[in-house]
């Protein structure tokens, strides 16, 4: 999952190289433009949903708000590349509505498809992402049991780096997180309110991987979202 002709302080945005994933040919995926980079061009995401019938996503300049009966990933349609900061502020929204439960702030990162060209290729389903490569956080996951951090390898294994089962570390409703993934030359960070939950190191800067946010069964709010070179 690294790539040693990464330079630390770059960070490059730029379209998947395989144009085919332009043909939306699935009620399962979508694509929609929402927030900026950090010259100010929009940023183009591509959705995975589960339930298309049962999912709804509505963006403001400001809001970009995901409410889903079944699972829902919305990647990036951008490789990054180099050292990097995401963040973004985000709320698990409960208020009596058919889908509100608090669970799964989940989020992917330094994602790649080792065996196909086209990352964009599924359905929503959890399972189909065993065999990326990827860093992933399933924050209250478990009908908010557990915080979980994994490194899958990109052949089916999802190894488990670090857990949390209690209060502390679990999901509030209508809490505002502040989440802040970090990718430098030697680990990757994973903050909650200016706490480092989790990291893990590796030996070079991670190949250029997509961000993707990730929940199941859930309403929820993202906002002051973000992307600078460390």
């Amino acid at each position: 999952m690294t790539d040693p002709g990464c330079t630390e302080n770059t960070l490059l945005l730029s379209p998947q190289a395989d144009d085919t994933h332009d043909i939306i040919d699935s009620p399962h995926r979508s694509t929609f433009i929402w927030s900026t980079d950090s010259i100010g061009q929009p940023l183009r995401w591509q959705v995975e949903q589960e339930d298309p019938d049962r999912t709804t996503i509505q963006t403001t300049p400001e809001h970009l708000a995901l409410e889903s009966a079944a699972g829902l990933t919305i990647w990036l349609d951008a490789p990054l590349s180099g050292t990097y900061r995401i963040a973004f502020t985000r709320e698990v929204l409960v208020a009596d509505r058919p889908y509100d439960r608090v669970s799964d702030l989940n989020q992917f990162w330094a994602a790649r498809d080792l065996h196909h060209p086209n990352l964009f290729t599924r359905y929503g389903k959890l399972n189909e992402y065993d065999s990326l490569n990827l860093y992933y956080v399933g924050m209250g996951g478990n009908w908010n049991s557990t915080t979980r951090f994994r490194y899958y390898d990109g052949h089916g294994e999802r190894l488990l780096l670090g857990e949390y089962t209690d209060a502390t570390h679990l999901l509030r409703p209508n809490h505002r997180y502040r989440i802040v993934i970090e990718v430098d030359r030697r680990e990757t960070r994973f903050w909650v309110d200016d706490v480092l939950y989790f990291h893990a190191s590796y030996p070079n800067t991670p190949a250029p991987g997509y961000f993707g946010f990730r929940t199941v069964f859930s309403r929820q709010e993202i906002s002051d979202f973000s992307i600078t070179p460390l």
